[in-house]
């Protein structure tokens, strides 16, 4: 098994991080094209090894995709982050065609790869992917929803006074501020609606806080988080290689299903060595679907800006 990572920032380095301690394949690549990061960073993480038990093999490429060659999953997280004030959308311009040509060149030496997109705004580069790969729908995953849902489960938490890995609370919809769907009302702990152990008003809140998450920290740090995207890009690689059959939120290609047509949007798919495998109906209520619906428009209004960019 080969896994490459592309961009060698902060959430590359994450991902990359986490496949190498999970050893999820023999041959990792990172890559990145400023001189020398993907190289150091391979090599710092490569000196872990001992120390932390693993056997991965990591190496690091400035913008030479050669290396890549024979990719089974490619991890695209390449782009500018977000800065303080800054919305997902307003990356587009820079991050489409960064996404485009990463997309090409790794397929140009594995044309058997899956690939997970978690660059932003992921709802429109995963589209981007989709359409300028020519790939078949299953083999293009966006990561959001998971990350999403992780900071979900972390509110929840906060406010329960609960482990979150006790907690099944999912995120559908857009990955962004305005666009994604926290679903309270099938959120439980162990199995007990949490709607039985909160108030509506604090729901809500929970609710709130939840499709801000990216920004608040974006606030704190100055730039776009690390930690839990990484680990989130990092699980759903595993499911993939491991043929796991996890249902985890994800950003796939709809044909009728919620709905909607020709758009990339968050989903609870079930993840296996195919790529996203199902798409499973959490038959959402109308004002679920009223919301899930006027996310799309969202999604689709910021598609359309691909067109007039020069790709």
């Amino acid at each position: 098994m080969k896994i490459t990572v592309v961009g060698a920032g902060a959430v590359g380095a994450t991902v990359a991080d986490n496949i190498a301690r999970k050893q999820l394949c023999h041959e990792l690549v990172l890559v990145d094209i400023k001189e020398g990061i993907a190289e150091g960073k391979a090599m710092d993480m490569n000196q872990t090894a001992s120390l932390l038990g693993f056997d991965t093999r990591i190496t690091g490429s400035t913008n030479d995709y050669t290396k890549t060659a024979g990719t089974d999953v490619a991890v695209i997280t390449s782009g500018i982050p977000r800065k303080p004030g800054m919305t997902r959308e307003e990356l587009i311009g820079t991050n489409a065609s960064i996404v485009k040509d990463v997309t090409e060149n790794i397929l140009k030496h594995s044309p058997n790869a899956i690939i997970v997109v978690i660059s932003n705004p992921m709802d429109t580069m995963t589209y981007l992917a989709l359409k300028s790969s020519g790939l078949p729908k299953n083999r293009i995953i966006g990561m959001g929803g998971i990350l999403d849902s992780a900071r979900f489960k972390y509110y929840l938490s906060q406010s329960l006074y609960c482990s979150p890995s006790d907690l099944h609370a999912v995120v559908v919809g857009g990955h962004g501020d305005t666009t994604m769907i926290p679903l309270t009302r099938l959120a439980t702990l162990n199995g007990n609606p949490v709607s039985n152990l909160l108030s509506a008003e604090a729901l809500d809140k929970v609710a709130a806080d939840t499709m801000v998450g990216g920004a608040t920290l974006t606030k704190l740090i100055g730039t776009s988080a690390w930690y839990a995207p990484g680990a989130a890009g990092a699980a759903l690689v595993e499911s993939i290689v491991r043929d796991q059959k996890k249902v985890f939120p994800c950003c796939v290609s709809l044909n009728d299903e919620y709905g909607q047509n020709d758009i990339c949007l968050g989903v609870p798919v079930v993840i296996g060595k195919g790529g996203w495998e199902q798409i499973v109906d959490y038959k959402l209520t109308t004002s679920e679907q009223e919301a899930f619906n006027k996310s799309a428009e969202a999604v689709r209004s910021m598609n359309s800006v691909l067109a007039t960019l020069s790709l």
